[in-house]
């Protein structure tokens, strides 16, 4: 099973085991939605639509969140998973929200615009670094000067004896909060997908992208917020 079917496959079930798979969940969101909401609330303020590019959707959960702190946002959603996109829409049209789903592949071209955020969330790490670094060139290509990148993501440890303690952390933390051995052997099975990197390896392909003020903004372990901005000049 690829990564897109084995993301198809839990489409209706994703985003309740969410809080006890990322334990970080609240924070982890919190920080991705507050690095993007800059330029959408200038946006906002200047009387203009702000546009949100989303990749790696999935259920649209990161969008909701960002639309809900933010009112009058309009995303538009890329995944490979139609089923996740089709949950995404379904929830994204019950909150009035301004939306388009685009089914299609990160490795290959961005929607065409000009986004004042490009955002994702636990998507980026399926592709390989050559991948990687080429979508990071594109996203900040697809940005408005000005505009923010922010990705959300699974990252790998600097060492393999961190990214081994990063496991184990991982683990112990959604064991206590309630997953079981069936929930974790799924996530372990999707997990053969993941290709994650290190934060200071991605944060230097957001810069050699040509994005400015990069930083890791928030990180628990494995789970980091980090990003850039494309200069206004």
């Amino acid at each position: 099973m690829d990564v897109t079917a084995a993301f198809d496959a839990v489409a209706g079930s994703y985003d309740q085991a969410r809080r006890r798979l990322v334990p970080c969940f609240d924070d982890f969101y919190a920080a991705a939605v507050e690095v993007a909401a800059p330029p959408l609330r200038a946006a906002l303020a200047a009387g203009r639509t702000p546009e949100v590019l989303d990749l790696g959707a999935g259920t649209g959960l990161l969008s909701l969140l960002l639309t809900a702190a933010l009112p009058g946002v309009r995303v538009t959603l890329v995944d490979g998973a139609a089923r996740m996109l089709a949950v995404a829409a379904e929830g994204l049209a019950a909150r009035g929200v301004a939306h388009r789903t685009v089914l299609a592949d990160l490795a290959g071209p961005l929607p065409p615009g000009r986004y004042d955020a490009v955002v994702s969330a636990l998507a980026v790490h399926h592709l390989d670094d050559d991948g990687k670094r080429a979508l990071y060139r594109r996203a900040a290509d697809a940005l408005r000067p000005g505009g923010v990148f922010v990705n959300a993501e699974q990252v790998a440890g600097p060492t393999p004896a961190l990214d081994r303690r990063y496991d184990e952390v991982w683990l112990a933390q959604t064991a206590a909060r309630g997953s079981d051995d069936a929930e974790i052997a799924a996530a372990r099975e999707r997990m053969r997908h993941d290709r994650p990197a290190a934060v200071a390896d991605q944060c230097r392909w957001l810069a050699d992208a040509g994005l400015v003020d990069v930083d890791c903004f928030y990180k628990a372990w494995r789970f980091a917020v980090f990003g850039g901005h494309r200069p206004v000049a």
